[in-house]
């Protein structure tokens, strides 16, 4: 049972036991992982039934328990697939180890994560993992977590104070999309594009990729104004917004969207088909469900989406706070990355069953 706390939070004990999907996916062998150098280590082993069995296995790859020590989560939100997944997997993996969880989530709240993480400091957990944030707002509260020597990781967060911060390769998954989404379009035509969390680092990177790659295709061009994604109701609004621009752009005027993130692009897609038009093509990322569901639609105008490694990436957050904790500091290298899987209309169903999502 994952403890999802907004009022003053409770620590709860390691549980005792291992999730099943965590250990089918790992020992299915679908772990990616590349560190960003030779001493990050391995992305882990698999799960087991038991914690004993777990923590053996753990020392077999050099990651020390977890006994004794207690781990503060903060993510921003679960509101979609792959923060939820890591937000469950993180505390799965601490328990595994043997470590006592205090997890919160915001809610997709800003001002309700920055909180999180001031709640947090003050009950002295022995380190901090904060999963995504927007920089702008979460950043003061990340000093203070470093003034008061609790040692913080992050998910797909680049921050100063950070020990570490585990992601995909957003530069390679940001170059990747723009460059699929421009050689669809026969390197020619007009882009809508979704960009409202520029302060969110994933995003950051993948829009200033695919400004990069447009240099190299002056005849494409990006509409303006861009679009302002939201995370609350999210599909519904962005739905709104591409039913509004394809009423004042007919065929010839747009021919894709393009976001850093799934969710808009599932009420994209769902707009244009509801406009019966064929001419637009849609991009994003995070394989959420939603989204592998119209790009395995061999009508749907959604046409790519990323997959991230959420099991590996929890695992490998949580395994990098056991190491550190233990004095192995040197083997926690300031960023690791694991790799991105691309989805498109011919392998969806190929990924869905290597991935198990």
């Amino acid at each position: 049972m994952n403890q999802q706390l907004s009022a003053p939070t409770v620590a709860r004990p390691a549980r005792r036991g291992a999730l099943a999907k965590t250990a089918a996916v790992l020992t299915a062998g679908v772990l990616l992982a590349t560190g960003c150098s030779l001493k990050d280590p391995g992305a882990g082993s698999p799960a087991s039934a038991a914690p004993a069995a777990a923590q053996e296995q753990a020392a077999a790859t050099g990651v020390p328990s977890l006994e004794g020590k207690t781990v503060g989560i903060a993510a921003k939100d679960i509101v979609h697939d792959f923060s939820r997944k890591v937000y469950e997997e993180l505390q799965a993996r601490v328990e595994e180890l043997g470590g006592t969880v205090v997890a919160t989530q915001a809610e997709a709240k800003d001002d309700k994560h920055v909180a999180d993480v001031e709640n947090l400091i003050a009950q002295k957990p022995d380190a901090i993992v904060v999963i995504l944030g927007d920089a702008q707002t979460l950043t003061p509260a990340l000093k203070k977590v470093d003034e008061a020597q609790i040692p913080l990781f992050t998910v797909d967060f680049q921050s100063e104070y950070s020990k570490n911060n585990v992601t995909s390769d957003n530069w390679t998954i940001g170059s990747t999309l723009a460059r699929t989404l421009a050689e669809d379009i026969g390197g020619s035509g007009k882009v809508l594009v979704f960009n409202g969390f520029p302060g969110v680092t994933p995003c950051r990177i993948r829009y200033n990729e695919l400004k990069l790659v447009l240099e190299d295709y002056p005849q494409i061009e990006l509409i303006t104004p861009e679009l302002q994604d939201k995370y609350e109701g999210t599909i519904e609004d962005a739905r709104r917004q591409i039913e509004d621009n394809l009423r004042r752009l007919p065929a010839g005027e747009v021919d894709a969207i393009w976001s850093c993130w799934d969710m808009p692009q599932i009420g994209a897609a769902q707009a244009i088909e509801a406009a019966g038009r064929d001419d637009v093509k849609v991009y994003g990322v995070d394989a959420e469900p939603g989204a592998l569901d119209l790009i395995a639609d061999p009508d749907s105008a959604y046409q790519f989406t990323v997959a991230q490694q959420t099991t590996a990436m929890a695992q490998r957050s949580a395994d990098n706070v056991a190491l550190f904790l233990d004095g192995q500091a040197d083997k926690v290298t300031t960023t690791s990355y694991l790799d991105p899987v691309f989805v498109t209309k011919d392998n969806v169903e190929q990924v869905r069953r290597d991935l198990g999502i």
